[in-house]
């Protein structure tokens, strides 16, 4: 059965599916407009990469918020009236989704959200401990403490989402932080595999809870604190166990 997201009474109102989904039009001027020194335009049509980046963006904040349920089938359709948008510029993201494994493609229908299990969860967890731990290690030699302190407002940041309980804030800044860390040792291919490994451990089972509870959220954001600290005081024995628990408590 194609199932679309469920409607509030009010839409547009707080707390409505569509207010979390549908982006904002005219969207601000790009860097790369600005570079060329491009005015904005609000009554001008935005471009199709500019509505399919919003929208893709949309859907990954739903699935990690458990908004798109596992094993559910959406048609673009009905995922485009939600946004405000035509069916095309869902498509193109629901088409990224699917070669990022989120979703496959169900011929005539539309679009099934991936329905995962704790088995899988824990091997990404693995595979992800298998890159960054040695990564990690290596950066701790290397990398002076003023870097490391330099990234304390990105795990401050993971530290106020997750006291927020905003699952989809939290995911973003848990993968900045991340990032930023990997980025240090400047291996642009290595962060690029590891953030996708990260979004992926993100999306929420099919069984059990859609998320962890927010508790969970804050206990894992105080490892990016302790994680920097073990970094920058080059605690090697430290950052291995720290990071192995990070992802162990992930699942």
């Amino acid at each position: 059965m194609e199932h679309a997201l469920p409607r509030a009474a009010t839409p547009g109102a707080p707390g409505h599916p569509a207010e979390t989904l549908r982006p904002r039009v005219p969207v601000q001027p790009t860097a790369e407009d600005r570079a060329h020194g491009e005015p904005p335009a609000p009554r001008t049509p935005l471009r199709r990469t500019s509505v399919r980046g919003q929208v893709l963006d949309g859907l990954r904040a739903a699935l990690v918020a458990g908004d798109l349920t596992p094993g559910e089938v959406y048609s673009a359709p009905g995922l485009a009236e939600r946004f405000g948008v035509s069916a095309t510029p869902v498509r193109e993201a629901m088409q990224q989704l699917a070669v990022e494994g989120a979703v496959e493609v169900v011929p005539n229908r539309g679009f099934r959200v991936i329905e995962r299990d704790a088995r899988e969860l824990a091997e990404l967890a693995e595979v992800r401990a298998l890159i960054e731990v040695p990564v990690m290690l290596r950066l701790a030699h290397s990398v002076p403490a003023d870097r490391w302190t330099a990234l304390r407002p990105l795990a401050e940041e993971t530290v106020a989402a997750a006291e927020t309980g905003d699952r989809a804030r939290y995911a973003d800044s848990d993968r900045a932080f991340h990032s930023a860390v990997l980025g240090l040792g400047g291996n642009r291919q290595l962060t690029t595999v590891a953030a996708d490994l990260h979004r992926r451990a993100q999306w929420p089972l099919v069984t059990g809870p859609l998320s962890r509870r927010r508790t969970d959220l804050v206990a894992d954001a105080a490892q990016h604190l302790a994680l920097l600290e073990a970094l920058a005081c080059r605690d090697l024995p430290a950052v291995q166990t720290l990071v192995r628990e990070h992802f162990a408590g992930a699942r």
